[in-house]
């Protein structure tokens, strides 16, 4: 159980365990893969992608992956440490990276696969590597060239002709995903990009006002829609300007209304389990927004308490034993705590 809500080296280690539990864990295995012939149909996760083929799905393999380079980066003599590199060297080599690269570029159906949010955790975890001073990692990130280029070209491809933002409350959140991706771009200095996302972030959100937070969440919610698009709004506008929207974009009663302690009535259900996830995602969205908001904000205050109380009471469940959950929410818990450091 996992109860302090500060990283620490003893911390790390205990998160760090699930994904060494899991990445090279092959079954159960979800792989959204479409068959496009009998040859597919005869294709192991492992043979799909030789790289990501673990922990339940592609996604969370990814960020499994993001969540061992970041605790390694912050804890390099944490208990575990040895295994983590060992993990992150058997993965992240040229050979595998180039064979995951090829699988986008297959097909016209396999191009979208993990659109966005797969993508947004792959840029995350180049973005990780790109801020760590360290000979591996460097060599890891070269290996991951050829995936990064081919998920940032896809990308670019893919923003000028969304017309609409998905708003749902899990993975084809488009909020979400222009968060990492508009991270990414800064800081890797791409301007086209980081442009793009600026201009497409406004053409959706810009003139919401009032929007529906009072009919969150679904039952299968791990990312609040209307918190989502806040954080990523924080991200493109002056702090004057994002004050003045946050006003007009939730009532009171909304942002009441997501701050709350979702209900989640069985972890073993491994779609009722995102909820945990949703308190984790609401307490950085919450202390993310509270931070770019002034000081004398009176919704402020409110939203670093809330932000605390959600991490505090969804920790201890991140290492439930019920592989539903620990095959991803260690890496929302990393992310969650990380936002505090």
């Amino acid at each position: 159980m996992i109860a302090a809500t500060r990283l620490t080296p003893e911390i790390a280690a205990r998160l760090a365990a699930l994904p060494l539990q899991c990445i090279h864990q092959e079954y159960p295995n979800k792989t959204g893969h479409t068959i496009e012939g009998e040859a597919d149909a005869r294709l192991t996760p492992k043979q799909l992608h030789p790289a990501f083929y673990g922990c339940f799905d592609w996604h969370s393999s990814v960020h499994g992956h993001w969540m061992l380079v970041h605790l390694l980066r912050a804890y390099p003599a944490m208990a575990n440490a040895a295994a983590v590199r060992e993990i992150l060297r058997s993965s992240l080599t040229a050979d595998k990276l180039l064979a995951e690269s090829q699988y986008f570029q297959r097909s016209k159906l396999a191009a979208t696969f993990e659109r966005t949010y797969g993508w947004a955790w792959l840029l995350k975890l180049d973005q990780e590597l790109l801020e760590w001073d360290d000979p591996q990692a460097r060599e890891w990130r070269q290996n991951l060239h050829p995936l990064r280029k081919t998920i940032l070209s896809s990308w670019m491809a893919f923003l000028p002709k969304q017309t609409y933002p998905n708003r749902t409350g899990v993975h084809p959140n488009t909020a979400f995903g222009l968060v990492f991706a508009l991270d990414w771009a800064r800081a890797a200095k791409s301007p086209d990009f980081e442009a793009m996302i600026v201009q497409r972030a406004k053409d959706y959100y810009l003139t919401n006002r009032a929007v529906t937070a009072m009919q969150e969440p679904d039952g299968t919610d791990f990312l609040s829609p209307t918190l989502e698009v806040a954080d990523l709004m924080r991200r493109v506008l002056p702090q004057a300007a994002f004050a003045g929207w946050f006003q007009r974009y939730v009532s009171a009663a909304g942002l009441a209304n997501v701050s709350k302690l979702p209900v989640v009535s069985d972890r073993t259900d491994y779609q009722i389990v995102h909820l945990d996830g949703l308190s984790l995602s609401r307490a950085w969205c919450l202390r993310g927004i509270a931070s770019a908001l002034p000081a004398a904000s009176a919704r402020r205050k409110p939203m670093e308490a809330s932000a605390a109380g959600l991490l505090a009471k969804a920790l201890p469940h991140v290492t439930g034993g019920n592989y539903g959950g620990e095959h991803w929410l260690a890496s929302f818990a990393v992310y969650a705590l990380a936002q505090g450091e």
